[in-house]
């Protein structure tokens, strides 16, 4: 056990936990929380930088610190896709996001599900969105707690009791103080965090003896692994990295705890001034995606590749410095495990209990029935982890990113037009989740990049854009048709103005 490690991790986590319970009172309304306008959104009155924050701590997880680089560490060249997806997605962004944004609040609309359902008055594709967003966050949620996970172990620290414990906080917190804990948790999350980088990428290529000779030692390391990998995309590789990033950046968009941290803004200003300043977290990627190399050139040697940014940060810092090092990969879970526990009770209230109640809850109602969701979230993504290999929740993650980007059709092109018909987006989804969860389960939920065979090529990509392409097929093809035999539709209860500008 790594003492002195163990006990800056442990003066770090108690500072962020007491800001979590003192974030109850932050901005808190004369009426308090009971609502799920305050509790799960914030009362939407997040000026520019802490939505920076909230969002930035949102997108980029622990996992991310933790995967990016193993990715790197493991698998070379192609682990640097996350870099282009983070920047592909920010203008994307910038033209949905702002009105999604004027929609829902005109509205108060709280879930993306709720935007479909005032769009298309579809109750079935309402449940469908629903669904899909909890089915995708679950594994998300889970795949923090392994990133929190791998840290405490790097310490020494091994059994269930410490994740349990954090987790156990984490969820108190999340319950008193709802969207107010993440957001004034990711300020000190992302501070540590860029820290930790820095310090990094300018410290330890000092001990190595530069960059050139880290590329040097990581290319060599990475032609011994099997299958051989390198520093260069190969040409074989062209297509799925490719749309590994483009479906990458789809999807993020369109996950619930993206849209909670958006509509919490208080103007679509704010949303606009967001997306031009969040690619700097870009280049933070980039440097943190870099540790992979560090950690092949330092000599760091693991089978599990999701260990090779903390045992690199045991190696080179000093104890000290690496529990701070570690705390803020630890304490970067929190804030998305938060906001995705938040964003699946949302849905699950508002969208399932909520359509099918025979007597609708108040507003008090609907925030404590959330709270209540929260909990059972975060515990059941904790046995989850607990209970079964980690490998699970990887191979759920790779469907949950397939998954979200089948709501692109309802989402993002209803947001600019009605033209598709509320049936038919039901059963483009349908086909898009069937296709694309049978691309990954016949590859054993090894890879969601799935060998295309077409017209005697075959191209090796990211199972979300062949299933998203049949998905926008099927709901064309099936509009032409229903309108053809006079399938009427619900009216659009959303308003006409916010469209405009």
């Amino acid at each position: 056990m790594h003492a002195t490690a163990l006990v800056i991790f442990c003066i770090f986590f108690s500072l962020v936990t007491l800001a979590g319970f003192w974030a109850a009172r932050w901005r808190r309304p004369a009426a308090g929380m009971a609502s799920l306008e305050e509790w799960g959104l914030a009362g939407r009155s997040f000026g520019t930088w802490v939505t920076w924050f909230l969002i930035g701590g949102d997108l980029y997880t622990a996992y991310t610190v933790i995967a990016v680089p193993a990715l790197m560490y493991g698998g070379g060249a192609m682990g640097f896709f996350a870099v282009p997806y983070a920047v592909i997605t920010y203008p994307f962004m910038m033209l949905v996001l702002p009105r999604l944004w004027t929609i829902c609040h005109r509205h108060g609309y709280i879930t993306l599900a709720d935007f479909v359902g005032g769009r298309y008055g579809n109750r079935w594709l309402t449940v469908a969105v629903a669904v899909t967003g909890i089915m995708a966050l679950m594994p998300y949620i889970a795949l923090q707690l392994v990133g929190m996970q791998v840290v405490i172990e790097a310490m020494g620290v091994h059994g269930e009791w410490p994740l349990a414990a954090a987790f156990v906080i984490l969820a108190a917190y999340t319950y008193s103080s709802g969207l107010r804990a993440p957001a004034v948790i990711a300020i000190a999350k992302d501070v540590m965090l860029y820290v930790m980088v820095l310090a990094a990428l300018i410290l330890l290529p000092l001990k190595l003896g530069g960059y050139a000779h880290i590329f040097e030692l990581a290319s060599h390391a990475l032609a011994t692994h099997t299958p051989a990998a390198s520093i260069y995309l190969k040409p074989g590789q062209y297509m799925a990295y490719s749309t590994l990033a483009i479906g990458s950046a789809v999807a993020l968009m369109l996950y619930p705890h993206t849209a909670t941290a958006v509509l919490s803004a208080k103007s679509p200003n704010v949303v606009r001034r967001n997306m031009a300043m969040l690619p700097a977290y870009s280049f933070l990627l980039g440097m943190i995606a870099l540790l992979g190399y560090l950690a092949l050139a330092a000599g760091v040697t693991t089978k599990n590749t999701s260990e090779a940014v903390p045992l690199l940060l045991m190696k080179m810092f000093p104890e000290w410095f690496s529990g701070f090092c570690l705390s803020a990969v630890a304490i970067g879970a929190l804030v998305p495990a938060a906001i995705m526990s938040i964003s699946a009770s949302n849905l699950f209230t508002r969208n399932l209990y909520g359509t099918f109640a025979r007597k609708p809850l108040d507003a008090a109602g609907e925030s404590r029935m959330a709270k209540v969701v929260s909990l059972v979230v975060k515990f059941g993504a904790l046995i989850f982890v607990l209970r079964l290999p980690v490998a699970y929740a990887i191979d759920m993650q790779l469907l949950g990113g397939i998954w979200i980007t089948q709501l692109f059709p309802a989402v993002v092109v209803g947001i600019f037009s009605r033209c598709l018909h509320p049936w038919a987006l039901l059963a483009g989804w349908a086909a898009g989740m069937g296709i694309g969860t049978g691309m990954v389960l016949s590859l054993g939920l090894k890879s969601s990049v799935y060998p295309l065979h077409l017209f005697g090529q075959t191209y090796a990509m990211y199972a979300a854009v062949p299933a998203l392409l049949l998905n926008l097929l099927v709901a064309a093809v099936l509009t032409l048709v229903f309108r053809m035999v006079n399938v009427g539709v619900s009216a659009d209860t959303t308003d006409a103005t916010a469209y405009v500008g």
